[in-house]
């Protein structure tokens, strides 16, 4: 049919239709036809669609697309007609590789308490502090972002991107957070139990700062929950993490 209507200034239609065996009235039928309203109505919910799985990153599935179609454009729509569209549009996956760590081994005797004991609300400034180590692929490359977080006003005071996650990340974030609030004493830093902060140095560092360390409990992340809601929610975007006033820059 697609030939016919390719090659009908060519030739004559019933000679192309003789030729590739298509019916005539098949022919005049499919030329003179309009796509249908559902078929129109499609394509602007696919626009919609491929806006939306852009914004987010490609992590939305089907009920969350569906959520967005009416609070934004107010389409109500069906999630098993979502499925069918996105499935049409082979919209491609967010990455799931990760980089490679090497996992350091501790000693079951090196003293790592919880002082924080999820207490996120302390009343006043530099009482606590959390902090957290992520990964941001940029090209092929993975770099890796550490934040300190003040828990009184959850905002991040300081944060370092280097391309290595080593003690060095951590120190040199911590050193942007003393200066940053004139270096306070005894205020509590916690984390959870990576070796970048129980290695020897860091530890040194904050005793030298006068801090009081703290750490989650092994297998335990909720123990550091505003960290790790901070990099979950907080796209990989300082500028426009600072523009919301999430970062202080």
């Amino acid at each position: 049919m697609k030939a016919v209507y390719t090659l009908r200034h060519e030739h004559k239609v019933t000679t192309l239709c003789r030729v590739l065996r298509v019916n005539r009235s098949s022919y005049y039928k499919h030329y003179k036809q309009t796509e249908s309203k559902r078929a129109i109505e499609n394509q602007k919910i696919r626009t919609h669609i491929l806006q939306i799985y852009s914004d987010a990153k490609c992590r939305y599935g089907t009920h969350k697309m569906c959520r967005v179609l009416e609070t934004k454009y107010g389409i109500k729509i069906s999630p098993g007609r979502v499925y069918r569209l996105m499935k049409g549009m082979q919209l491609p996956k967010m990455s799931t590789i990760k980089p490679k760590f090497k996992t350091a081994k501790q000693s079951d005797s090196l003293p790592c308490p919880n002082i924080l004991k999820q207490k996120f609300n302390p009343k006043a400034p530099n009482i606590a502090w959390c902090s957290d180590i992520t990964y941001i692929k940029v090209e092929n490359r993975f770099y890796y972002l550490c934040v300190i977080i003040d828990l009184f006003s959850r905002r991040v005071i300081a944060y370092h991107i280097s391309s290595k996650i080593d003690t060095k990340l951590v120190l040199d974030t911590f050193e942007i957070a003393l200066k940053e609030r004139n270096y306070p004493k005894g205020t509590i830093f916690h984390s959870d139990r990576g070796s970048q902060y129980t290695s020897a140095d860091f530890r040194k560092r904050l005793d030298n700062a006068g801090f009081i360390q703290s750490f989650s409990a092994k297998g335990h992340p909720y123990d550091n929950a505003v960290a790790e809601s901070f990099f979950k929610a907080t796209p990989h975007n300082l500028p426009i993490a600072a523009k919301r006033g999430i970062i202080k820059l």
